[in-house]
This record gives structure tokens, C-alpha cells and sequence, in this order.
């Protein structure tokens, strides 16, 4: 087996510089499925993902021009490196998508559901039946408004400030502070904007039912939160869905430029 790798290296003297590019590329996308949004998600399994990534490898070294680039002192360094470059890019984006999620729980807790939970098995936890099902909105809403062209746009960009030959990362370049700053302070900035209506209309149904228990103190004003909650909430959320949607938009858009 030796021999005949030997020998293939000699008819073409550039397949290791290539497969060591290669496997720096392969490297850094495995790190950005590990951290980005609907990539990391564990109904995908690993069984399509690897292929899927080998794929990806091989039709952007072509574009990453390996042969103009000094080889690496040290190779397992640079495949440390550029997993942890991949799961930087794959976390940026994943923060975009958290701020859906934070608004589902918002008002998954202000309707009282948060004892009706299942077992997501993409995160191995206890999720609100709410939550999953607003995540699964905002994803599709991420692919719709072109998401997945902007993460590998993203991480295209990336093999350009830090090279898969890198020895260093440049976290200045490659990690702008403020922009961070940024997206995890509009994490809840976006769930408050997306909960506010129900919030806000839960709020007045507390209200109300206060003015009840002073008035009618034989009420079980208690009782009657946990049946008109969780309908109002409903209601609510069913009426200012298509607007919910278009704000989830407009908040991906607003990234576009970014990741």
C-alpha cells in the first residue's frame, strides 16, 4: 500500500499538498456543522453530514488556490484551529436563529405551557411544544430568505482572514467585538419584539382578573387564569402570525450583510 501511494505521488506531485488542503477544509466545516443552524441539528445524522462536508471540501479547495499558500509547521495544530474558526462562523449564526426560540419561550411561559414539554431529540432536552414549533418556523424562514448562502458565504470569507494554513487566529479581524455585542443583545431584544403582543395581552387579562378578585372575592380568579391564558395566548398568536413571520424576516434580512 505504501509502494503504491509512493508511487502515486510521484505521477502527481501536487495530491499532498491538495489532501492536506483538503483536510484542513474538511476540518473547518466540521465545526461549522457542529454549531450551525440546521446543520446541528441531530435528526441529520452524521452518516449525511460527513459526505455531505467531504462534498463541500472538494468544491471549494479549487477556489482556496492551496498551491499558493506555505505549507503548516504543524498540521494537527492547524486542524484544531480551523474546527474552532468553523464553530466561531456556525455560532455567530446560530445566534441569529436563538432570538426566534427566546421569543417561543416567552410566550410559552406567559401562557402557562410550560409544563406541556417533549423530548426534542436535536438537543436531548425537554422543549415546550411552542418552542419546537416556532424553531422549525424560523429555520424555514432562515432557508427561505437564503440563510445557508450566507453562512458559506461566511465561511468562504473566513479561509480569506484566516487561512487554513493559519499558525494564529486573528480574532480582531475574524471576531468583531461590537458585532457580537450585537447579536447577543438582540437575542432578547428580537424574543421581547416577537412575544410583546401576547405579553402585553396576558397583562391586561392579569389586570382584569384582578379587578374580578377585588370585586368578587368568591371567584377563584386562580383557576380561571389556567383555562383563559393559554386560549387568549392562542388567539392572539394565531391572529399576529403572518406579521410575526414578517418581523422574523426582516431580522434575518437585516444580518444578510453580516454573516
Amino acid at each position: 500500500m505504501d509502494q503504491i501511494l509512493s508511487e502515486l505521488m510521484k505521477i502527481f506531485p501536487q495530491m499532498n499538498m491538495y489532501l492536506m488542503a483538503g483536510t484542513l477544509i474538511f476540518a473547518r466545516l466540521l465545526g461549522f456543522f457542529r454549531m450551525a443552524p440546521i446543520f446541528n441539528r441531530k435528526d441529520i445524522p452524521a452518516l449525511v453530514k460527513i459526505p455531505l462536508a467531504i462534498i463541500i471540501s472538494v468544491f471549494m479547495l479549487p477556489f482556496l488556490s492551496p498551491e499558493k499558500v506555505m505549507q503548516c509547521d504543524s498540521f494537527a495544530l492547524s486542524i484544531l484551529l480551523n474546527i474552532a474558526v468553523g464553530a466561531m462562523i456556525g455560532y455567530m449564526a446560530r445566534l441569529i436563529t436563538i432570538a426566534v426560540e427566546c421569543g417561543a419561550e416567552m410566550i410559552n411561559m406567559q401562557m402557562g405551557l410550560t409544563s406541556a414539554t417533549v423530548l426534542d431529540p436535536t438537543s436531548s432536552s425537554q422543549v415546550s411544544i411552542l418552542t419546537n414549533i416556532m424553531a422549525i418556523l424560523g429555520i424555514l424562514i432562515f432557508i427561505s430568505v437564503g440563510g445557508v448562502y450566507w453562512m458559506f458565504n461566511a465561511l468562504l470569507k473566513s479561509c480569506e482572514i484566516f487561512p487554513i494554513y493559519a499558525s494564529h487566529i486573528p480574532l480582531a479581524n475574524l471576531v468583531k467585538m461590537d458585532l457580537l455585542i450585537k447579536l447577543s443583545s438582540n437575542t432578547l431584544y428580537m424574543g421581547l419584539q416577537i412575544a410583546s403582543p401576547v405579553l402585553l395581552a396576558t397583562l391586561g387579562q392579569d389586570i382584569i382578573l384582578g379587578v374580578i378578585s377585588r370585586t368578587a372575592p368568591q371567584v377563584n380568579v386562580f383557576q380561571l387564569s389556567f383555562l383563559f391564558k393559554p386560549v387568549l395566548g392562542a388567539a392572539i398568536l394565531i391572529w399576529i402570525l403572518p406579521m410575526i413571520m414578517n418581523v422574523i424576516e426582516e431580522y434575518f434580512i437585516q444580518f444578510a450583510s453580516i454573516i
